[in-house]
C-alpha cells in the first residue's frame, strides 16, 4: 500500500480534477462560475467584493465582475452598510437562496450515490475525517 499521505494528494488532485471540469455543476441550475461566489456569500454572510476577493482567492476586477453579474441576474443584492458609507456588502436574494438550495441538494445526491456502498459508520468515519482534513488544512495557511 502506497504511504497515506501520498494516497491522499493523489486523490485530492483527482477530485481538483474533476471539480476542474465542473463534473457536478452540469447537474445544477446555477452558472457554474456563480456558485464559488454565493457559496462563499452564504458562509460568510453580507459581504464586500474585497472580503470576496479574499474568500474565492480571486483578484479584484474578477470579483467585481462576479459579483456585478450575480446583481444582474437576480441573485445577489447590495446593501449600504449604515456603519460605513465606503463599504457596500451583498447579500443572497431569495432567488439566489433558492438556486444556492437546489444546488446543495444535487450536490449531496450525487455524493451519496458515491458512497451508496458504504455502511452508515464508514459514512460517518469519512465524515468525521474529513472535516478534521479540512480543519488541519485551513490551519496550515
Amino acid at each position: 500500500m502506497d504511504d497515506p499521505v501520498v494516497a491522499v494528494e493523489r486523490a485530492m488532485v483527482a477530485i481538483r480534477r474533476s471539480q476542474s471540469r465542473r463534473a457536478l455543476s452540469r447537474h445544477m441550475a446555477v452558472d457554474p462560475a456563480l456558485f464559488p461566489l454565493l457559496d462563499a456569500v452564504e458562509e460568510r454572510g453580507p459581504s464586500s467584493v474585497t472580503e470576496l476577493t479574499t474568500a474565492l482567492g480571486v483578484d479584484q476586477p474578477r470579483a467585481s465582475r462576479l459579483v456585478a453579474k450575480a446583481v444582474d441576474e437576480g441573485l445577489l443584492t447590495r446593501q449600504a452598510d449604515q456603519h460605513d458609507g465606503r463599504r457596500t456588502p451583498v447579500s443572497l436574494t431569495s432567488s439566489g437562496r433558492a438556486q444556492l438550495d437546489a444546488a446543495h441538494t444535487v450536490r449531496r445526491q450525487v455524493f451519496a450515490r458515491a458512497m451508496a456502498d458504504w455502511s452508515d459508520e464508514e459514512r460517518a468515519t469519512f465524515a468525521r475525517l474529513l472535516t478534521a482534513f479540512v480543519s488541519g488544512m485551513d490551519a496550515t495557511r
